[in-house]
């Protein structure tokens, strides 16, 4: 499993139909497709939400994105990440080439 960051930006129609019941839908679809919620936030600024989201791999993220964006209307970003341990040894290791 991959951790993937998917910020989320509300277009007006997408704002109008904000719930708990479509949140849970958003979640079904997360899990269907082989995902794991590790953390959901509202955010003020450049993005309204941030799912923080493990995820089989790229291809799982980009279907969750669009299935995301088909049931919500919201517009999604997605973006792999890696933990700052791990790409401080992946940058160490340039230095050994």
């Amino acid at each position: 499993m991959a951790i993937f960051f998917m910020f989320g930006t509300y277009t007006k129609e997408s704002a109008k139909e904000i719930s708990a019941e479509r949140t849970k839908k958003a979640v079904t679809v997360i899990e269907r497709l082989g995902g794991k919620i590790k953390s959901m936030y509202s955010l003020l600024g450049e993005h309204d939400l941030i799912f923080i989201v493990d995820l089989p791999d790229v291809q799982n993220a980009m279907k969750v994105s669009v299935a995301l964006h088909q049931l919500t209307g919201i517009n999604f970003t997605t973006s792999p990440v890696v933990n700052v341990e791990e790409f401080d040894k992946l940058i160490g290791e340039l230095k050994e080439m």
